[in-house]
């Protein structure tokens, strides 16, 4: 992790700690991590296990990739140095979010190990759960309504995770969920995973 560019900065720190947002909430916090390929079914699972968390009384938000790049990450394309600095801000609110009690639910490709290492290590042992989306790149590509896939395949579109860029895929997350199955079953596995 490198270092701020400012000087003279000290971090601040509240009297309220972790476990008095968690007893004020009723839950701990966690930083959730879908990560897989475009139309695998991240923002679709990661809201749907949103909603389920709110009916439970749960604080919980999710960050979407496209969502996030309107705003913080309007800057920055999808060049290599792009996509690691697109994690790093995202890991650094996720972090805030996580800190504040809440349950912070993120739906980033996030294709490079590395990265997704990074989030990781910014976050207390545990409060980190990475569920990989594993879904075929052939299923992706047929629920593809923005024509993404095709685009790439064409080359009309560059550096695209899957096709002309890199997708590593997570070697041991703490979640792997099959979206092929039925989008209730998915949020059921995750739910019961997270044991909130």
């Amino acid at each position: 992790m490198t270092e701020p560019v400012a000087t003279n900065i000290v971090r601040a720190e509240g009297r309220i700690d972790g476990e008095a947002r968690a007893a004020n909430l009723g839950h701990e916090s966690r930083t959730v991590w879908f990560t897989g390929l475009s139309g695998s079914g991240k923002s679709t699972l990661a809201f749907a296990v949103e909603e389920e968390l709110v009916r439970r009384g749960v604080a919980t938000y999710v960050l979407d990739g496209d969502n996030i790049r309107f705003g913080l990450n309007r800057d920055l394309g999808f060049s290599p140095e792009d996509r690691t600095e697109n994690i790093r801000r995202i890991g650094e609110v996720c972090r805030l979010f996580q800190d504040a009690g809440m349950v912070v639910l993120t739906a980033f490709i996030s294709p490079y190990i590395a990265d997704r290492q990074q989030v990781r290590e910014l976050h207390p042992d545990g409060r980190f759960i990475e569920v990989f989306v594993d879904t075929p790149i052939e299923v992706c590509e047929a629920r593809d309504v923005k024509g993404l896939y095709k685009k790439a395949r064409a080359g009309e579109i560059g550096e695209f995770s899957g096709i002309s860029a890199p997708y590593e895929a997570p070697v041991d997350p703490e979640i792997r969920v099959d979206t092929t199955k039925p989008l209730a079953d998915c949020v059921d596995q995750i739910i019961t995973a997270l044991d909130l």
